[in-house]
């Protein structure tokens, strides 16, 4: 992976990036090609934020086309009959939890 891929996994636009802070970007790039990408984002993890809402990377949304069928065409649900043949089981009816049982106090002895 090399940093312009990294910034655009960050959704960080490169070219505004590179083209506003030409010197943050350098500086980026040389730590980033002498370690780990993971390495890289624990160590700027409080400064890619703010990178990522000043360049946001402009994500183009395509619309969806949606193809509408006919009934002639669309799939057909095969019913298959219940055989009576096989008796009904028979559900028990679900019944709540009692509550958390409260303590049993026990009556003070009577002293005579």
């Amino acid at each position: 992976m090399n940093f312009e891929e990294y910034l655009i996994s960050k959704k960080i636009d490169n070219a505004r990036f590179h083209e506003k802070e030409l010197g943050l970007w350098n500086a980026w790039k040389v730590e980033f090609d002498q370690m780990h990408p993971n390495s890289f984002t624990i160590q700027k993890l409080n400064l890619i934020n703010p990178i990522r809402r000043k360049y946001p990377l402009k994500v183009e949304i395509k619309p969806i086309e949606v193809k509408t069928t006919s009934e002639a065409e669309a799939p057909k649900a095969e019913v298959q009959p219940v055989s009576e043949s096989k008796p009904v089981e028979q559900t028990k009816p679900v019944t709540a939890k009692p509550a958390i049982p409260r303590p049993v106090f026990k009556p003070k002895p009577k002293i005579d």
